[in-house]
């Protein structure tokens, strides 16, 4: 399962990257406003390059000709680029014509399977399910992954299932035994899933252990 970052923070990307915990950087507009002023695309290619991973990149348009034209212009900043669209009616023929232009394209706002079903027909590579959404209204963010990647398979669907942002890490276990082909994380999350209470009490163990050897004597 792939581990995206849901960060526009360079030192954020670079950290993950460097220790190998990350296989793609996951950006919306609102994280981008939170790090530059403007539409973020210069943020974008230092991202970029900065290291080589995919890099999701929102379209902050809602209408078919309007995605189409800053879905290729967001394609030019990288070859790295997967182009996120929000999987609306009046996105499908933008997807469709996004994804035959080569442009690799990912749906968000899917909730379910019939609509994940929809994008993937549509043209998406992949679709996006917002874990934190489906809880806030009551459903299992988890189940709604594996729902889907369920019938992708029945129906060879050629399209990655992804959710995102889950809060803890028996939701980043789940989707993984879901069958989910990736997950994108916040860094909160990234560096709380390295942590358990039992992990800090064996290593105040091991320091206490260490502690008590015996120190070597100093050859005269």
């Amino acid at each position: 399962m792939k581990v995206f970052l849901a960060t526009a923070k360079l030192e954020d990307v670079r950290w993950g990257a460097e220790h190998g915990l990350i296989d793609g950087v996951l950006t919306t507009p609102a994280l981008l406003s939170s790090e530059v002023a403007g539409d973020g695309r210069d943020l974008l290619a230092e991202i970029c390059q900065a290291v080589n991973l995919p890099v999701v990149a929102t379209v902050g348009s809602v209408s078919a000709a309007d995605i189409h034209r800053e879905g290729r212009e967001l394609a030019r900043v990288s070859d790295s680029i997967i182009v996120q669209v929000p999987f609306v009616e009046d996105a499908i023929v933008a997807i469709r014509r996004l994804s035959s232009e080569g442009v690799r394209v990912s749906a968000t706002l899917v909730f379910n399977a019939a609509q994940a079903l929809l994008a993937a027909k549509a043209g998406a590579a992949s679709v996006n399910a917002h874990l934190d959404q489906l809880d806030a209204q009551g459903q299992e963010g988890v189940e709604v992954v594996r729902e889907i990647r369920a019938v992708f398979d029945a129906v060879s669907a050629e399209c990655d299932v992804f959710a995102a942002l889950p809060r803890t890490a028996a939701q980043f276990a789940g989707c993984a035994l879901a069958g989910a082909d990736g997950i994108a994380l916040s860094m909160p999350v990234l560096r709380a899933l390295m942590l358990h209470p039992l992990t800090d009490r064996g290593l105040d163990q091991l320091l206490q252990d260490l502690s008590r050897r015996p120190k070597a004597r100093a050859v005269q």
